[in-house]
């Protein structure tokens, strides 16, 4: 550590060149320091002019106690006179270079003196950079700090000043650290300091000193001691006030609260500048000064979904009150009903509805944002106070007009003129009522009139729309364009809920109560009882529909994109004929495009797609007379095949069939792959044969029908003629008879003879002698005797038998086609075969493709045999032909940077970790073996290429091979980081093809053809290999070409940076960790890691540095490039988007793209990135986009059954569902990774994510709403695809789900849902709440439906009701079984399966979706899916109740374990299990009850759906569990669960060893939680009394008595039961150690009481031994209701001596519902074969590829 103690304390005032002596300074990507230096991107006059224009620093008033140097610039005089550290200084001064050359390179036409910085190009950035500052100050009516006439041309010294201020930026965004989280307190800094700028640029002199101007803060470090510390720790302080994210969110200050603090002038006032520490701001408790919340108040609470979306719970509240009025007249038809004048006045109550909802809105907005009132913001109390009265004064005004009219009514005993009278009165204030609506419609019609509205920030707009809503600083002008409106307008107006009530209950009259009732006369309970789960129905019908609809329209688009058109390699075969033209058209760049945003472009583009889509002009033809562009395809093409080889996806013998040889023997036509050629030529032979008597017109144009069949004739042909010629010796007779006989066969062709002239019935007997010869030739050791006697019957039977006309002897001698010489001393070709040696390795290998040619009969449609290859050639394929902007030169595309977060993840496996056992004897290699089978053989055939000579060689000389083979088949940094870097190798390549000239290309593409190494596993060249190129990771064949410029135009558009926080701890810990990221830096040049270094400093103190390092190739060694000190620890709020946010000043370029841990990269697809790119240039709608939405492919599916149904459920999500989002939704957010952000944009915007601690837990989400909230648009594009790994075991999946559902529990409370519900337009509004927050509820609605249904029918049946009505039961249970059936289609997951089918059918064929499903149905994918319902539900709706949502580590490794019943049981307790207990008992108890379940046929038809969701919520850990049903582990399980329940741990027992600690830990929650959460949560729990008031009342006992008495009395039970054990506790606490006998003697007593009592009651009541049995469901869930309360009031009981007793009886109430889960799992796994009909569920896929799961499961490996 000792160089970090030393680097840790360099200021601006050390010169920045190196002292003599010291190595040449270290650089990061450009060495702009030198610009002598021998770098290839130093070549570009681009990045010289942004130096130069750098270093122009002229006349400006030089710093003041530093002695200027004449190499310093004007970062350097930034930074000190403002006092920014040195390395920040080198940072910003590169990226502002790097940035500035990338923009001029881009320049169309480029300008005049390409040596000198374009104006257009600097403003344009200054423009960008500063919009939002721009904004900020017209929002707060502050004169910009940006001295600059916009209008008039630029001059020197306005250069120079917007140099200045661009750099001022970004030298205060790279310094300013957990600052960046809050944009416009970066915009209230640079305010300031730009206006100190412009007065030392000014020269104005200080009024106090009379000397020239100077910073109010300048010196060693002063930014950041002096304005970023004190805001970071007013930040940290409140963090600090947060309790680690468990104190409610409205007591502290987060992000957004320091944020929006700028957002009102009074931090002008306040925080004054130089920075007033003093100021309230700064105070971070007390009443008195403290600031407080600002902007909004996050309340925990169920109403902020009401709150965020009233608008739609208006409608549907509106809806179902109307449809009830008109159902109530029991008309067949509605506007029967509507006829009548009584329902359209009953009509008019919706209007006191609204009006009542309104009052609600109001009361809400002042219960939950009150603490937003102080002095400085009276006006927000004020508007809270005038809506809430006006709101009651309009339900107050409808309330009377309404009385009135029906007084009128029945006053008149008809609908006189005086009562229709008091009706237009009520409808004229109606109309009054809604003036504010059918002006918030007519601007939803013309969309930019609100935005215009709303955007501008005159005083008069301001009042106006002051009542309406708050003034934000975001949120501003969200109103999408005309097209945009109508799209999603017209999506939603099909939706329209229905729904069927009715009146029998109303109606009922004399019914027997079968229990005590308080209130006789009304059935109104019972009414809502049965209509709750109708309500939450309707409630969720929209989400119904909405799935139904979505998945058809965005089948509809994915069909306009072009999607799923080549499925698979079948389909790529018929279209690679256009394969490269397509290549050509979108890969390659096409210079005289230089206006194509015109129409006329736009439409020569789209009939150009058209014909190489069709086929149509079959424009691959021109790639015959332009060799260069088949090379060029050739060269793309090959290093896709070549990185599938070194992936291990396609073998040797694959690669040879794929690749495109290089035209080394001079054959006419395109050399198509093998795979396209295989059969065609026995094809072409059978035609000839058919067409014999032909003429040659006729049968060429019969062969030349199919492209590939008259390719496969010339290439075989010409092929037949080079290699003859290549082994028969030059100057021999042999070699001139062969010239003479192809010249006479190529006249005859020429003529159009060739039919007449030869037999082509001989055809098939010279093609087998064909293959004969060349099978010698491939030999590994050749016969030359056989080899001569297969040329000689070759030429026996072509001048005997092919010829039709027969010749002499003489004839022959004299055409050349015999030898002159008739001396037999030797045989016909047995001196003249010279064979080629053995290192001439593309001879060998074009004779191997020669053979395949010749001899293959079967279509090859396996090749490649490897799945995951055929699905990316496919997609890859299809992708070229779908829509795509053109492809620009690379050194005229967006620079652009990857960031991957990184923490304490896998980097490589190890040697250990690879081999090491798990309990079933699987180590993970045996596992990864099996798995991908077809992949191992491929990885052994390469290491045998590579020199190993025994297999036992991975484990020794090859095991970094070994380790980096399993590493890319998990979910490592290894693998990641190979999958960004095809970015850097695919920019090299394609930099390469831009710039190479015609002979370069061609040169080229003979020169690798001569050196590419020789596949094939026994064929001639293959000995040869270790004198070629070894298959390794770091060059590729084509880099061979390279010349140079290529690497330094990479490195100039792409900067891979991995945020590996502790990278620098690891390294002091020499962790393993640290050595293998060291290993990835030195094998990847344009990889770099950014760290946070702790550094001990003087007393004791930690400082902070952000630390950028790379590996240099020169020293060897990891250099240091960057340390930027931090103002303290970097984690103040949410880990990850803390890390992403330290190392974003280390990105470079226009765009950064955002890429998780678990993801991975394609090379074929790394090649559409710059494609991608352009994108930002089209406008979608009314706006440029901001983030590039990229789909995903689920890479993790075939690991298990399980796995395959999360990802087949993300892929849906991913693909059909965001890109309805996309369009027409427009209401796509940033769902997690791989999205492309605009940089700049989002760097002046807050960042790529939000941090702060527990409300953004769901960090990536917020980037998307912030980004619309800012007049961002978010679009989704599927040409291009990246790998993404998913949690594979349930276990990992729940917990993901989890962390998921918490949240978006967390995002319910947040300001940005609030706004957007509020600021969207009311369609957008209702596309953004059922794809985000409203899915989730939805869920929970699905399983309140459940418990409404099954706890009315419980109520019914106890209560008697239900036998009352079961002569009526028709027309009640009609509407109850459809609503049931509506509610078990969503539970059954088809809900979910919908998107599933429609997508799959899209893009793999509908009979293809449609076995997967039935198969999917048959691995129980519905019991999966119900029970992640149930998971969803449970993490929602406690952490809007409660909070404690936490970011849960799912673990990324591979899932083959058995998982013990007590960590299920821990996991799956509280949020399924008990759950599913509860419901079976209730179901268990109507079975017994209720006189309609005696008709078993319709109590199965009626709870059916409630049974299956009981059995998957208690089953599905143990179905989804390897080996779940296995007996002996089993019974190992349940003894590992009673030692865990038994155990009494220490302090130190963790939750796992330890049911206490375990108990305690699941109520954190109920510790956190606020009074109301408290409240609703004993109220919850009340239900479970209910069973003790329904069942007593059953009991023989109870003598059909419905007195109270008998309720009250059965308390005495559940008195008695609690103080027996108690008593039996105290005793065994007391006696079971010393005096056992006095224990037995207790229990004794306790017995023959017990005994006592129940003769008793049998002598003296009516009391029967089946009432024992039935008592227990009735008082179990009794003492389970008062442990959840006593739970609720632990912070109260925990003292007493009551605490005892409640955490032993949990306890027993824990070990009762192990044993009740465990029966089933116990009874299945006795079964005999039960446990191998799971594994074959569990892993069907891996049993279809015929792998050995049960060896996994089962075997124990040494």
């Amino acid at each position: 550590m000792s160089h970090l103690h030393r680097r840790g304390h360099h200021s601006p005032v050390n010169s920045r060149l190196p002292e003599e002596g010291e190595g040449e300074e270290v650089y990061n990507i450009i060495p702009i320091h030198n610009l002598l230096a021998d770098h290839p991107s130093l070549r570009y006059p681009e990045v010289r002019a942004a130096t130069a224009a750098l270093r122009a620093v002229g006349d400006l008033r030089k710093p003041p106690f530093v002695q200027w140097l004449p190499q310093y610039d004007l970062l350097d005089w930034l930074g000190y006179f403002f006092g920014f550290q040195k390395d920040n200084v080198r940072n910003q001064r590169e990226h502002l270079v790097l940035h500035l050359a990338n923009a001029q390179m881009r320049l169309t036409p480029p300008p005049d003196n390409i040596d000198s910085l374009d104006a257009s190009v600097l403003r344009r950035f200054r423009r960008r950079l500063l919009k939002n500052y721009a904004r900020w100050c017209s929002y707060l009516g502050r004169r910009s700090s940006i001295w600059i006439n916009d209008s008039r041309s630029m001059r020197e010294e306005d250069q120079r000043r917007e140099l200045l201020y661009v750099a001022l930026y970004l030298l205060i965004w790279g310094e300013s650290a957990n600052l960046r989280f809050a944009p416009e307190c970066l915009c209230y800094i640079f305010h300031h300091m730009a206006l100190e700028l412009n007065k030392i640029l000014e020269d104005y002199i200080d009024e106090n000193t009379g000397r020239p101007f100077l910073p109010s803060i300048s010196g060693e470090n002063a930014y950041l001691n002096r304005i970023v510390k004190p805001i970071y720790e007013t930040i940290s302080k409140e963090v600090e006030n947060s309790k680690n994210g468990t104190a409610p969110h409205s007591a502290w200050r987060n992000y957004d609260d320091i944020n929006e603090y700028f957002w009102s002038r009074r931090c002008f006032d306040k925080m004054k500048w130089p920075i007033d520490v003093g100021s309230t701001f700064f105070v971070v408790s007390g009443r008195k000064r403290h600031v407080g919340k600002t902007g909004f108040v996050e309340q925990r609470s169920f109403w902020n979904l009401y709150r965020s979306f009233d608008r739609l719970w208006v409608m549907l509240i509106l809806f179902l009150q109307a449809a009830i009025i008109v159902a109530w007249e029991g008309k067949d038809y509605p506007w029967q009903a509507l006829s009548s004048r009584d329902v359209q006045v009953k009509m008019l109550t919706m209007f006191l509805t609204w009006s009542g909802l309104r009052f609600l809105q109001s009361l809400l907005d002042a219960g939950m944002q009150y603490s937003l009132i102080s002095r400085e913001t009276l006006w927000i109390g004020v508007r809270m106070v005038m809506k809430s009265i006006v709101a009651a004064a309009w339900a107050i005004i409808f309330g009377v007009f309404y009385s009135r009219i029906w007084q009128q009514r029945n006053q008149d005993r008809r609908w006189s003129n005086a009562a229709n009278q008091r009706i237009v009165t009520f409808l004229e204030a109606a109309a009054a009522f809604l003036i504010p609506e059918i002006l918030a419609l007519v601007l939803f019609i013309i969309p930019w009139v609100r935005n215009f509205l709303e955007e501008t920030n005159w005083r008069l707009f301001y009042m106006l729309t002051w009542w309406f809503q708050s003034r934000t600083f975001v949120g501003r002008g969200l109103r999408e364009g005309l097209v945009d409106n109508v799209k999603y307008t017209l999506f939603w107006i099909v939706v329209k809920p229905m729904i069927k009530p009715t009146r029998v209950l109303l109606n009922l009259r004399g019914i027997n109560y079968e229990w005590h009732q308080f209130f006789r006369n009304s059935n109104r309970f019972a009414v809502g009882v049965m209509w709750l789960p109708v309500v939450l129905i309707y409630l969720m019908d929209l989400q119904i529909w909405y799935a139904i609809y979505s998945s058809f329209v965005g089948a509809a688009v994915g069909l306009f994109d072009h999607l799923g058109e080549i499925r698979n390699v079948q389909q790529l075969r018929l279209r690679f004929q256009f394969f490269a033209s397509a290549i050509q058209f979108n890969l390659m760049p096409e210079e005289q495009l230089l206006d194509a945003r015109g129409m006329t472009n736009k439409f020569k583009d789209a009939i150009h797609r058209l014909k190489l889509r069709y086929g149509l002009g079959r424009p691959y033809k021109k790639l015959e007379s332009n060799q260069v562009e088949a090379n060029k395809f050739a060269l793309i093409w090959n290093e896709i095949i070549m990185t599938f080889r070194e992936e291990d996806i396609v073998s040797d013998k694959e690669v040879e069939l794929l690749e495109l040889p290089q035209n080394t023997w001079n054959i006419r036509v395109i050399r198509w792959p093998c795979i396209l050629l295989c059969n065609e030529l026995l094809l072409a032979l059978g035609q000839a044969k058919e067409l014999v008597d032909a003429p040659d017109k006729w049968l060429w144009h019969k062969i030349s029908k199919h492209e590939y069949r008259r390719c496969v004739v010339i290439e075989a042909y010409d092929c037949v003629k080079h290699f003859l010629f290549k082994i028969i010796k030059q100057g021999t007779d042999e070699q001139s008879i062969v010239m003479y006989l192809f010249q006479e066969i190529d006249h005859s062709i020429e003529i159009e003879k060739f039919t007449k002239t030869y037999n082509l019935n001989v055809l098939p007997k010279i093609h087998a002698n064909l293959i004969s010869l060349v099978k010698l030739l491939i030999q590994a050791k050749v016969d030359l005797v056989k080899v001569v006697n297969a040329l000689q019957a070759l030429y026996e039977t072509i001048i005997r038998d092919f010829y039709i006309e027969k010749r002499s002897m003489e004839q022959l001698r004299e055409d050349g086609l015999a030898p002159k010489s008739s001396s037999g001393k030797n045989l016909l070709f047995q001196t003249a075969v010279d064979l080629p040696s053995g290192d001439d390795t593309t001879f060998y290998r074009d004779l191997r493709r020669l053979l395949t040619i010749l001899d293959s009969r079967d279509s090859m449609h396996n090749v490649p045999k490897n799945m995951e290859a055929r699905r990316r050639l496919a997609f890859f394929s299809n992708s070229l032909f779908m829509n795509m902007p053109h492809a620009p030169q690379v050194e005229k595309m967006r620079a652009f940077s990857v960031l991957t977060p990184y923490y304490n993840e896998e980097v490589l496996y190890s040697k250990e970790q690879l081999r090491t056992e798990n309990e079933d004897g699987v180590s993970t290699i045996f596992y990864l073996q099996t798995i991908y089978a077809d992949e191992w053989e491929n990885f052994m055939e390469r290491m045998r290429r590579e020199g190993m000579e025994n297999d036992k060689e991975v484990w020794t000389s090859k095991l970094k091979e070994l380790r980096l083979w399993a590493s890319y088949r998990g979910q490592t940094l290894a693998r990641t980081v190979r999958g960004m870097m095809y970015y850097y190798r695919a920019l090299k390549m394609l930099a390469f093809l831009d710039s190479a000239s015609e002979m370069d290309i061609r040169e080229g593409a003979r020169e690798l053809s001569s050196r590419i190494m020789s596949f094939g596993p026994d064929g001639i060249g293959s000995q040869s290999f270790h004198s070629s190129r070894s298959l390794s990771r770091a060059s590729s064949s084509v880099s061979q070409l390279y010349k140079g410029h290529e690497y330094g135009t990479a490195l100039m558009k792409y900067t891979y940076v991995v945020a590996c926080q502790i990278y620098g701890t690891q390294k002091a810990k020499k962790d393993p960790r640290a050595e293998d990221i060291l290993y990835l830096m030195k094998n990847n040049e344009a990889l770099r890691v950014a760290y946070v270094d702790e550094v001990i400093a003087g007393r004791g103190e930690i400082e902070y540095y952000s630390v950028l390092v790379k590996y240099d190739q020169q020293l060897d060694k990891e250099v240091e490039v960057y340390r930027v000190k931090l103002p303290g620890p970097v984690k103040l709020g949410e880990g990850k988007p803390e890390n992403q946010n330290h190392a974003f000043i280390f990105t470079r370029g226009d765009a950064v793209q955002t890429i998780d841990m678990n993801q991975d990269n394609y090379f074929e697809e790394a090649l559409k990135m710059r494609n991608l790119l352009e994108e930002f240039k089209h406008n979608y709608g009314i706006r440029k986009p901001t983030i590039l939405g990229v789909r995903e492919h689920i890479f993790t599916s075939s690991v298990s059954s399980i796995a395959w149904f999360m990802s087949a459920q993300e892929m849906s999500f991913v693909t059909l569902g965001q890109r309805v989002l996309a369009n027409p939704l427009k209401v796509r957010m940033h769902y997690g990774h791989p999205d492309v952000f605009d940089r700049f944009w989002f760097l002046t915007r807050g960042g790529i994510s939000k941090a702060s601690r527990v409300i953004n837990i769901s960090e990536d989400i917020f980037a998307g709403f912030n980004c619309t909230l800012r007049g961002g648009n978010v679009t989704h594009h599927e040409y291009i695809q990246v790998g993404k790994g998913r949690d594979v075991g349930l276990n990992q999946i729940a917990m993901f789900e989890a962390k998921v559902a918490s949240g978006n529990g967390e995002q319910v409370l947040s300001r940005d849902v609030y706004r957007l519900g509020h600021r969207l337009d009311f369609f957008r509004m209702l596309s953004f709440f059922y794809t985000t927050v409203g899915f989730y509820f939805n869920t929970m609605m699905v399983v309140l439906t459940v418990y409404a249904f099954l706890w009315g029918r419980i109520y019914l049946c106890l209560s008697g009701i239900e036998t009352s009505i079961a002569a009526d039961n028709s027309s009640n249970n009609k509407a109850l079984a459809a609503i049931l059936n509506q509610q078990f289609i969503i539970q059954l997951g088809l809900f979910t399966a919908l998107p599933m089918i429609v997508e799959n059918s899209l893009e793999h064929g509908f009979l293809n979706s449609i076995w997967e499903f039935i198969t999917m149905q048959l691995q129980l994918s519905s019991i999966f899916y119900t029970f992640s319902m149930g998971t969803r539900t449970h993490y929602f709706g406690r952490t809007i109740l409660h909070g404690g949502a936490k970011y849960r580590a799912t673990g990324r490794g591979f899932v083959v374990q058995h998982k013990s019943f007590a960590e299920n049981y821990r996991l799956y307790a509280r949020s399924h299990f008990v759950k599913a207990i509860e419901l079976g008992l209730i179901l268990t108890l109507y079975a017994a009850y209720s006189p309609i379940a005696k008709n078993t046929f319709f109590y199965i038809a009626l709870t059916i759906s409630s049974w299956f969701l009981v059995v998957s919520w208690i089953m599905a850990p143990f179905v989804f569990n390897p080996s779940g049903f296995d007996w002996l582990k089993t019974v190992d399980d349940f003894d590992n669960f009673m030692n865990w329940m038994w155990y009494r741990g220490g302090v130190f027992a963790q939750a796992d060893q330890c049911w206490e600690k375990w108990w305690q830990e699941e109520q954190d929650h109920l510790r956190t939680t606020g009074l109301w959460g408290k409240l609703l949560e004993i109220i919850l729990n009340l239900r479970f009394f209910f069973f003790q008031y329904g069942i007593v009342y059953q009991l023989y006992i109870a003598a059909e008595s419905k007195s109270i008495a008998v309720y009250l009395l059965s308390w005495i039970y559940v008195f008695v039961a609690v103080a027996i054990f108690i008593v039996v506790a105290y005793a065994r606490d007391r006696y079971a150690a010393k005096d056992h006998i006095y224990y037995r003697l207790v229990q004794f007593l306790i017995v023959i009481l017990i005994l006592l009592l129940i003769i008793a009651l049998i002598e003296f009541t009516r009391f029967h031994f089946i009432d024992l049995f039935t008592s227990l469901l009735a008082f179990l869930p009794t003492g389970w209701g008062l442990i959840s309360i006593a739970l609720v009031l632990r912070p109260f009981l925990k003292s007493t001596i009551i605490w005892g007793p409640v955490a032993a009886m949990a306890r027993l109430y824990d070990i009762l519902f192990g044993v009740i889960v465990m029966a089933p799992v116990a009874l299945l796994s006795w079964t005999p074969g039960f446990q191998a009909m799971q594994t074959r569920i569990l892993f069907n896929d891996a049993f279809s590829r015929g792998l050995r799961i049960f060896q996994i499961l089962t075997s124990k490996r040494k």
